[in-house]
């Protein structure tokens, strides 16, 4: 147990999504998982453990931005024994040519946060996806005939930039696709402590064209979406 989650040791399997929102978190458990337990009830950030295709996995949300994501991540691996963490979300487009509903496989996650920068001095540290994943969720969505792109990801701890999208202007010129609020955290902690991390966001809104999806528009992809990452968690 931790000051953020009551789980007994052994409550969580070895593979994990993390959905920022709670109630996310609860829908995948009951919608895709069988025989799902709660397991962490703590700030109603939930967690659950159950099965997918026979397999065990659990799901806890991970909350809104990269300290909020650290604490449970730094737990899961150090208290709980996780070694396959998958961030499943929603993202910003970055670049005209990724389309809303498109799944966007964060091959790479560029971040404005101190949590990342400040541990690195001067070296400029590249928070990465796992191959092994990144390789297993491309070949996946290819078969499931999912539209997605694999590519650069920022990870912003500004949701509302004050300057608009004037703000991120060089970064689609770099190749960055799109932008969320937890992946390079995520990326970082997997890398110091060896396990294995992916982010497969839902891309639900353009801020080049503003372009936005409806909200049963947005349930069926994250539908896919999640499908996608079950499938790939459970054959880590």
């Amino acid at each position: 147990m931790t000051p953020h989650n009551h789980a007994k040791e052994g409550d969580y399997a070895e593979a994990v999504l993390l959905p920022g929102d709670p109630l996310r978190a609860k829908w995948i458990a009951e919608t895709f998982f069988e025989n799902p337990k709660l397991v962490n009830s703590v700030r109603n950030c939930l967690g659950y453990t159950g099965t997918w295709k026979g397999k065990p996995v659990s799901v806890q949300a991970s909350g809104m931005g990269q300290p909020s994501l650290s604490i449970y991540v730094h737990e899961l691996i150090n208290v709980y024994g996780a070694k396959t963490l998958i961030r499943v979300g929603t993202c910003g487009g970055l670049n005209a040519k990724v389309k809303v509903r498109d799944v966007i496989l964060a091959q790479a996650a560029s971040t404005d946060s101190a949590i990342v920068k400040g541990r690195f001095g001067a070296f400029n540290f590249a928070p990465i996806a796992d191959f092994g994943l990144l390789r297993s969720a491309a070949d996946k969505a290819d078969a499931k005939g999912l539209k997605f792109h694999a590519g650069n990801m920022l990870s912003s701890d500004i949701f509302y930039h004050a300057d608009g999208f004037a703000g991120y202007d060089k970064l689609p010129d770099h190749g960055v696709i799109g932008v969320e609020m937890e992946a390079a955290a995520l990326y970082t902690l997997a890398a110091r402590f060896g396990v294995k991390a992916l982010t497969i966001c839902t891309m639900t809104d353009c801020l080049i064209t503003h372009e936005e999806i409806s909200a049963d528009a947005r349930q069926t992809s994250l539908k896919d979406m999640v499908e996608l990452a079950l499938d790939v968690a459970v054959e880590a």
